[in-house]
C-alpha cells in the first residue's frame, strides 16, 4: 500500500516506471560503443568499469563522495565495511585511475566522514597535492548512549599542481557585524547596513556551521541515504572552478554535483551505478532548467543558517 505524503513534503520519489523511462537518458560505455561527448552526461555503470573510456586532461574540478568506510545499502546494492587497510586500497583502485583525466590545474574534493577521513590524504597525497580539510557541521545524527554524537563530516582539497582555481570572491560570506566600527568620517568600515541590519562580507573558514542537510520540506530532497546539500557543493564549485569548466562526481548518486554545477554554468560528467540514483539524478536536471535557486545561497552570497 502506498502512502500518500504530507502536503509539505517535497521529497522526490519515482514510481518503477518513471525510473525506467528517466535512466534511458543515461548514457552507458562498451568496447563497441563510443561516445564522442561527454559534456552534461549521467553515466549509468560502475564507477570502476566506467573510468577507462574517459579520455584524458579533460576535467577541471573532481568532486567526490565515495562509500564511507561503512556497511549502507544504496538502493539495491550494499557496500560493506571493511579494514583500514582494505578501505585504502579500494580508495587507491579509483584514485588512481582517476590522476589522468585531470587538467594539470584541477581541483579535487573528496568527502569523509570522522573515521573513513584519517585514509584519505594516505592515498590521495600519492597522486595530488593536500591543500586544506574542510570541516562542515551536519544538522542531523543519531545520539549514541555511550559515544559523542557523530555530527561532523569532513572535505578534503587537493590540487593536480599548485596553479590551480580559487575564486575567493565567489563564496565570501555574509556575517552579522558584532562591533561596527566608523572611519573619522562616520562611515561604515568594511560593513553595510540594510533595514536596520548591519552585515559584512568575509573570507570563509575551512569550519563550516551554515550548512542544512536536505529534509523532507526541501525540494533537493531525495530518498538517497547519504546526500550531499546543494549549498555545500556550490561552495566547492564556485571556490575552484569557473563558468563553462568540467566538473565530474565519479559516485554522482543523487545528482547533487550535476546539478548544482548545471545551476552555476558549469558542464558536468557525473556516474551511477543504480537505476534508482540515475533516475532522481535525471529528474532533478530536468527541473533546474526551470529553478535555479540553491537553498542558503541568494543574489551571489551565502547566508548563515539563521538567515535561511
Amino acid at each position: 500500500m502506498t502512502k500518500n505524503k504530507a502536503m509539505r513534503n517535497k521529497t522526490i520519489s519515482l514510481s518503477s516506471k518513471d525510473e525506467i523511462v528517466l535512466a534511458r537518458e543515461a548514457i552507458r560505455f562498451s568496447p563497441q560503443k563510443k561516445i564522442a561527448d561527454l559534456t552534461d552526461k549521467i553515466v549509468w555503470q560502475d564507477t570502476f568499469y566506467a573510468l577507462r573510456y574517459l579520455p584524458d586532461n579533460f576535467v577541471d574540478l573532481l568532486v567526490a563522495d565515495p562509500p564511507y568506510n561503512l556497511t549502507k545499502s544504496f538502493g539495491g546494492r550494499t557496500f560493506k565495511q571493511m579494514s583500514g587497510d582494505e578501505y585504502c586500497k579500494w580508495l587507491d583502485k579509483w584514485l588512481s585511475k582517476i590522476k589522468r583525466i585531470l587538467k594539470p590545474n584541477a581541483s579535487i574534493y573528496i568527502c569523509a566522514d570522522w573515521k573513513s577521513s584519517i585514509m584519505i590524504p594516505q592515498i590521495a597525497c600519492k597522486y595530488f597535492i593536500l591543500q586544506n580539510r574542510i570541516s562542515w557541521a551536519r544538522d542531523k545524527g543519531r545520539a549514541a548512549a555511550n559515544n559523542w554524537k557523530n555530527c561532523m563530516e569532513d572535505i578534503w582539497f587537493f590540487t593536480n599542481s599548485e596553479n590551480y582555481t580559487f575564486n575567493l570572491d565567489k563564496v565570501k560570506v555574509c556575517r552579522p557585524v558584532i562591533a561596527p566600527y566608523r572611519n573619522e568620517k562616520g562611515e561604515p568600515k568594511d560593513w553595510q547596513e540594510k533595514d536596520g541590519v548591519k552585515t559584512r562580507y568575509t573570507a570563509p573558514s575551512n569550519m563550516w556551521d551554515d550548512i542544512t542537510i536536505p529534509f523532507w520540506s526541501m525540494a533537493e530532497n531525495t530518498e538517497h541515504p547519504t546526500q550531499k546539500p546543494e549549498k555545500l557543493i556550490a561552495k566547492l564549485i564556485l571556490a575552484s572552478s569557473n563558468e563553462g569548466d568540467m566538473v565530474f562526481d565519479p559516485f554522482v548518486g543523487s545528482g547533487t554535483t550535476a546539478v548544482v554545477a548545471k545551476k552555476l554554468g558549469r558542464r558536468y560528467l557525473g556516474i551511477e551505478r543504480e537505476r534508482k540514483y540515475v533516475a532522481v539524478s535525471l529528474k532533478r536536471l530536468h527541473d533546474a532548467d526551470t529553478n535555479k535557486a540553491i537553498q542558503g545561497y541568494e543574489n551571489g552570497v551565502f547566508k548563515s543558517r539563521n538567515f535561511g
